[in-house]
């Protein structure tokens, strides 16, 4: 258990809306951390803090009306494959009907995701990782290997000694997962998709 952990009930008895840290829109992620915190210990704290706002704290709009309370609800309670999946739904509604019947993205039809929607996704899975996961820190890793995927995969947990990381069971759905392990990807039809994703104004933006 961490320092911060130790001390939860401490936590509870500050006023944390007046820290700077709390601030909807903003991706601290340790605001989201502290929130994680107080839903594994003190679950009434935060439902005393939040109110109304459980759930929908952080300010994440949507151009085309997607409700990401959902995936704020999943990745504040840590479930993180719940979350993967939302995300992954989310980008197939996002990208046109086709995509949705067909059942994935093709990387063309990136461009037809809206930038605030893509950045608000990862806006929450940044704050409630401590800055782990997103896809802004996926093109973050990417760059810091020169643009190489083949770099990429092993350093993000994709590919273990050349042999890819099979979906769902074998990949890490925790905060013990290397940086930029969610959210996934499919590599099935190669590198384009991703490429797309991690190129797309609403993550350079935020790179």
């Amino acid at each position: 258990m961490n320092e911060v952990e130790k001390r939860v009930n401490e936590i509870v008895e500050l006023d944390l809306m007046k820290l700077d840290i709390f601030d909807p829109n903003k991706d601290n992620w340790a605001a989201g951390w502290i929130f994680q915190v107080l839903n594994r210990h003190r679950r009434d704290k935060l439902e005393q803090f939040l109110g109304s706002k459980l759930n929908k704290f952080f300010n994440a709009p949507s151009s085309r009306s997607i409700d990401y309370s959902e995936l704020e609800k999943y990745l504040l309670e840590e479930k993180y494959e719940d979350a993967d999946r939302f995300t992954s739904a989310s980008l197939r509604k996002l990208a046109g009907k086709s995509a949705e019947s067909r059942g994935y993205v093709y990387f063309s039809e990136v461009e037809n995701i809206p930038e605030e929607d893509l950045s608000s996704m990862d806006k929450l899975w940044i704050i409630f990782s401590q800055g782990k996961f997103g896809f802004s820190i996926q093109s973050r890793i990417l760059k810091s290997v020169g643009g190489r995927y083949e770099l990429m995969w092993p350093k993000i947990g994709w590919k273990i000694e050349g042999v890819w990381t099979r979906y769902p069971n074998s990949f890490n759905w925790s905060l013990e997962a290397p940086d930029g392990h969610m959210p996934l990807v499919n590599q099935l039809r190669g590198i384009r998709l991703m490429d797309s994703l991690l190129k797309h104004p609403g993550v350079r933006s935020r790179t």
